[in-house]
């Protein structure tokens, strides 16, 4: 009986190993069904072709026209002398001074607002505040000359505010004529790219938690130690996208200048306008176009360098302390 069971187990092993081999060799065709693979990687590299001719055609075509025309002085041929005129001139370097410091200061003001507005929208309870945040993103649809002629209907000489002064005071004119100057350009500003601040700050402030500012305030934090400690180091990240984005579109606007009226603050897109339609200078308005955008592509890299070394440590810290904690 030993040598019957020790039989019908050594056939039970050649059974198994028939049964595995036979596995083996059902499974031994699988790489060939991952021949199809580069086929389908050929045929989504064909389908990408189409919006890349597209992009090209549309995008980088006129692109490398402006390039190249800024290259092409009206006497013929090719070389850096438009560059030399434009910058020698006065005009050019006013209004590279005009967009800078316009940018810069509708950057910080956009900042401070909209961090003010977004702490008390996220961390002060009051009726209507969801509607509020809600308008925000409605606001952010707006074109700024729409908020422009807002702040000439408000403001303007002849605006509500003069308006109701005539009508208090009996005078022939009322006390407000600040949008024709630099202020008024930066006052619109600052209107309308606040929102734009304000967006991603409200989605950093409600991924804060709660309990964290309960504790703080348990321990007998004021609001603003509060604030600087446990909100602005989340919000940060948040903070410099917003003023990275206001700063590019402050160097690149054009209908806020245009429609206040002020004629004395030329910036570079004003006067791309001003070569091309007013001077018919189309190579100087083509070089000024060119410096305007290595300013803002030399900024948005600069974002992105700055970003990507000061959010990816925080990260890794901020992984290492979970396993550590774990």
């Amino acid at each position: 009986m030993p040598r019957t069971e020790t039989g019908a187990a050594g056939t039970e092993t050649v059974a198994a190993r028939t049964e595995a081999a036979t596995a083996g060799t059902a499974a031994t065709p699988a790489p060939a069904a991952a021949s199809p693979r580069p086929r389908r990687s050929s045929a989504a590299a064909l389908w990408t072709l189409p919006p890349l001719a597209a992009l090209a055609l549309v995008f980088l075509y006129p692109l490398a026209l402006v390039v190249w025309q800024s290259f092409s002085p009206e006497d013929g041929g090719h070389s850096t002398a438009p560059y030399t005129a434009v910058f020698a001139e006065a005009s050019f370097r006013a209004a590279l001074t005009n967009t800078v410091l316009l940018a810069v200061g509708a950057t910080v003001g956009a900042l401070l607002l909209g961090l003010a507005l977004s702490l008390v929208i996220a961390f002060v309870p009051f009726p209507g505040g969801k509607a509020l945040s809600r308008f925000i993103d409605l606001f952010l649809a707006f074109p700024s000359f729409l908020i422009t002629l807002a702040l000439l209907f408000l403001y303007g000489t002849v605006g509500m505010a003069n308006g109701l002064w005539t009508d208090v005071t009996g005078a022939a004119h009322g006390p407000l004529d600040f949008l024709h100057t630099p202020w008024g350009v930066l006052l619109a500003e600052v209107t309308y790219f606040t929102p734009f601040v304000m967006r991603p700050l409200l989605a950093a402030f409600s991924q804060v938690e709660t309990g964290q500012l309960e504790a703080a305030a348990s321990l007998g934090a004021r609001p603003w130690r509060i604030v600087r400690t446990v909100i602005l180091p989340e919000a940060l990240p948040s903070l410099a996208a917003g003023g990275a984005l206001v700063l590019v579109l402050g160097l690149n606007e054009f209908g806020i200048v245009l429609f206040t009226g002020a004629k004395d603050v030329v910036t570079l897109p004003m006067l791309v306008y001003t070569k091309a339609l007013l001077d018919g200078d189309y190579t100087g308005a083509c070089v000024v176009a060119v410096v305007n955008i290595v300013l803002s592509v030399a900024l948005y890299a600069l974002y992105r360098t700055v970003m990507s070394r000061t959010g990816g440590s925080p990260a890794r810290r901020t992984g290492g302390a979970d396993r550590a904690g774990a």
